[in-house]
């Protein structure tokens, strides 16, 4: 799965904590969404984490489902089959650089490493999900497939008050800032006088 040798002792432990990250079930539905997104051409990847990494890990079918979301004005022009690492890292990164345009955020986002080495695909199936939400959520009719799969982003809510409405508003003494509503100087002496204390003996 990965170019490097095996784990031992912290970093094992490490890496079992994050591959147990890794949901199987959400990697059915990321694929189906794919699959379907991206239309004839892309096959299925053999189940498993492996089979999954296998699948994304030289960045052509990562690179056909951002262009499928844009309609023709496509991010990524040139995607080639490579079996060159650089080239194969090259395309996951054109992937995330169209990602982040197009509105995940960089703590939503995989490093080109987590998905090349296989180090944490859990981290590259968040950033597919991210990706589907705003996909879902932007409506623009590039989406396809189940709107269900992915649950929608919180949009803004803009509102525009007129200039009158927005001078009432100066006017209006909210209540967490107090009232002084009955309140009076009565009984109150004036700075600097000492106290006066009557003595009833």
């Amino acid at each position: 799965m990965a170019n490097h040798g095996p784990s031992y002792g912290l970093s094992r432990e490490v890496q079992s904590k994050i591959d147990k990250k890794y949901d199987q079930e959400l990697e059915g539905r990321l694929v189906a969404w794919i699959v379907a997104q991206c239309g004839s051409g892309i096959d299925e990847p053999e189940p498993g984490k492996i089979g999954f990494q296998k699948w994304l890990k030289d960045g052509c079918v990562l690179c056909k489902l951002i262009n499928s979301l844009h309609g023709d004005k496509k991010p990524i022009r040139n995607i080639k089959t490579s079996s060159m690492p650089f080239k194969q890292m090259e395309q996951i990164s054109m992937f995330l650089k169209a990602a982040e345009n197009y509105g995940v955020t960089k703590m939503d986002m995989f490093q080109t490493v987590d998905l090349y080495e296989g180090t944490d695909l859990a981290a590259v199936q968040r950033t597919l999900m991210a990706l589907g939400s705003f996909a879902v959520t932007k409506h623009d009719g590039f989406y396809k497939g189940d709107p269900t799969w992915f649950h929608r982003k919180a949009q803004e809510n803009r509102r525009d008050f007129s200039e009158e409405q927005l001078s009432e508003g100066r006017n209006v003494i909210g209540l967490q800032m107090g009232t002084n509503k009955g309140a009076s100087q009565a009984g109150m002496t004036g700075y600097g006088q000492a106290r006066q204390i009557i003595n009833n003996n």
